[in-house]
């Protein structure tokens, strides 16, 4: 029994296609299955339905592979010793993060974060909030940054920020008469949305206490997962949409005259490093976190006068 054998067996899991398998371990796909039949003879047992397909893992099958990724994730924990021995931080980290949060955190991070350790090489996603769950669980990523809370006891989650909402109108909105609103003061048919599986169209839907069912102001449906679309949208149409606080502070000035903040408490979603339960590579998740909060606004890392919405339903 080899730690290669193991990497192969749970890469199929992970995959369901001995060919996809294949092509992820960086080995042609008899090489794979060889390897993974001698394993299978070593231990007198099936560990795949091959009959089927996608291919699963047989009932035995399963109980291995959970175990298979246990002692990869010792064997990848020498690694971390090594490196806290010699006090440096190397290696690769698979990050997922939601779409309502990338394009406004990253920029301010990724520079700065690759000039202090140019030995860890970040791979980023960007991912709905499902996907990236889904991910983590089988071992596609390391970490995702993302809108919690989630109730999963398989994850970890660490907050690092608090990102308030804030309403932005069109011109000649009702809306922009007021100094600050509340929700009741938005009218679901007026509000542009994200579309079905941002955990930021659940928050937006959960403020406003009922679903835009139809649209007075627009004969059409517009599917989106970009915040920066639905600004767009507000600008040259009619209506309000709802931005999370980070996106709000590149506007400049004529957009945030068009920009209204909500009353106190205010509507926030909490931002959270979220890893697996068993996640390895601690020190660069920690040298993440703090690059993170080191670069935003005070204001922001406390949850004093905010209410935080649940998101993911």
């Amino acid at each position: 029994m080899t730690l290669v054998q193991l990497e192969y067996i749970v890469a199929v899991d992970t995959y369901r296609n001995f060919v996809i398998a294949a092509d992820k371990c960086f080995v042609t796909q008899p090489t794979l299955s060889m390897q993974i039949q001698k394993l299978e003879d070593t231990l007198g047992v099936i560990l795949f339905d091959r009959s089927k397909q996608p291919v699963v893992p047989t009932e035995i099958g399963i109980s291995v592979i959970d175990q298979a990724r246990v002692l990869l994730a010792e064997a990848d924990n020498l690694n971390e010793i090594i490196n806290s021995y010699k006090k440096e931080l190397s290696g690769v980290i698979k990050v997922g993060v939601i779409p309502t949060v990338a394009p406004y955190l990253l920029p301010k991070i990724i520079t700065r974060f690759t000039e202090k350790y140019p030995k860890v090489q970040l791979l980023i996603w960007e991912y709905t909030t499902e996907q990236i769950v889904q991910k983590l669980k089988v071992g596609l990523l390391d970490c995702g940054i993302l809108s919690t809370p989630l109730d999963d006891k398989t994850l970890n989650e660490l907050p690092l920020f608090y990102e308030a909402f804030a309403v932005y109108a069109s011109k000649g909105n009702g809306v922009l008469n007021k100094r600050s609103v509340t929700a009741e003061d938005i009218d679901p048919n007026d509000l542009w949305l994200l579309n079905e599986g941002h955990c930021m169209r659940n928050q937006v839907l959960n403020l406003c206490s009922k679903k835009a069912e139809g649209n007075k102001l627009k004969p059409f449906e517009y599917n989106t997962g970009s915040v920066e679309t639905l600004k767009r949208m507000v600008d040259i149409n009619t209506g309000v949409t709802v931005l999370p606080e980070l996106s709000i502070l590149d506007l400049n000035k004529e957009e945030m005259k068009r920009v209204r903040r909500f009353k106190d408490p205010v509507p926030a979603r909490e931002i959270s490093i979220v890893t697996h339960r068993n996640f390895l590579k601690r020190g660069i998740i920690s040298a993440l976190e703090k690059e993170i909060v080191e670069s935003l606004p005070e204001e922001m890392i406390s949850n004093s006068k905010k209410e935080i919405l649940e998101g993911f339903m």
